[in-house]
């Protein structure tokens, strides 16, 4: 399917959550109909305006928002008060703030891991669930992410690994954190390009001839945040989301996930699929990682489609 055209926000604002974070939200749609939330990945990616095409403006109201540090919320690449628990705080008040009784949420990558937090702590305003590219935030997941992917992207993860000098390889992760938090420009502007860089090329079944290049704006806030929440496991106990999952079972769940998908392995979608039996998983033959590559970005339309006739009902 293809996406639909581009549209602009009814509403926009910055809402106050404390800490000094401010967060950008708009909503977009029909502003009677349906409330849909996209959930960004990241940690620390932010949303663009093309996010709001993957749903059908005549159905649904439309809700992007940037979580702490993100894209156009402030202050920019923070990781002060910046933990799961804040960010599941943070959609609540939100949907307080906008009046929305329930609403479905839409969330890849990172985005899945947020919101199967915030539906497991609030499952009576949540309308449903469309994921992809699952991620839990285990350990195994992000050593996989620091050095596992490099089986598959050897290029990519050389130039990852190799940023570091010898001296810091032993504890990568603890030495890409002080260089993305180091006060000098300098330094943490191009640790963060060389973090993005990485994740970018690996997170296509066809990689772009730019990937693994020096990425544009929103980098910092990518890369540091990311950093900072890996090296807190996600701020989850360990199987927090697979341990939690009796609260959001009844639910109606659309799962997307790119069978090379490098960043985030189909394996951990099996995984939750199996303790939400009640869950559609769908496995794409021919997609990676990136919601952008049209076997995935149609895939995700129609699931958003199909979600339409469940909250009708």
């Amino acid at each position: 399917m293809e996406m639909f055209p581009p549209i602009e926000p009814i509403q926009v604002g910055l809402l106050p959550v404390g800490d000094g974070h401010q967060l950008y939200w708009d909503v977009s749609g029909n502003p009677s109909g349906p409330a849909v939330l996209f959930v960004h990945g990241g940690p620390g990616a932010g949303t663009q305006p093309t996010y709001r095409r993957f749903f059908d403006p005549a159905f649904w109201k439309i809700v992007l928002v940037d979580q702490r540090g993100c894209g156009r919320s402030l202050p920019e690449a923070s990781i002060v008060a910046n933990t799961t628990p804040h960010l599941v705080a943070d959609l609540e008040a939100l949907r307080l703030h906008l009046g929305i009784e329930r609403w479905l949420l839409f969330g890849g990558s990172w985005g899945s891991t947020l919101a199967l937090a915030y539906g497991q702590a609030f499952p009576q305003h949540c309308l449903g669930f469309v994921l992809r590219g699952v991620f839990l935030f285990s350990i195994p997941e992000i050593e996989w992410f620091m050095t596992g992917m490099g089986h598959f992207f050897p290029e990519a993860g050389r130039r990852f690994a190799t940023f570091l000098p010898p001296a810091e390889r032993t504890t990568p992760l603890a030495a890409w954190q002080k260089r993305l938090n180091d006060p000098d420009p300098l330094i943490h502007l191009s640790a963060a390009r060389a973090w993005c860089a990485y994740e970018e090329a690996c997170a296509r079944i066809i990689p772009r001839p730019d990937d693994g290049l020096p990425v544009g704006p929103g980098v910092l806030s990518m890369a540091r945040i990311e950093a900072h929440y890996m090296a807190n496991d996600g701020f989850l106990t360990p199987n927090q989301l697979l341990d939690g999952m009796e609260a959001i079972r009844h639910l109606p769940a659309i799962i997307v996930q790119g069978r090379y998908d490098v960043i985030c392995p189909p394996v951990t979608a099996f995984e939750l699929a199996r303790v939400w039996p009640e869950a559609l998983l769908r496995i794409l033959p021919n997609a990676g990682h990136a919601a952008m590559e049209p076997p995935l970005r149609s895939a995700l339309i129609e699931a958003v489609e199909q979600m339409k006739a469940v909250v009708i009902d």
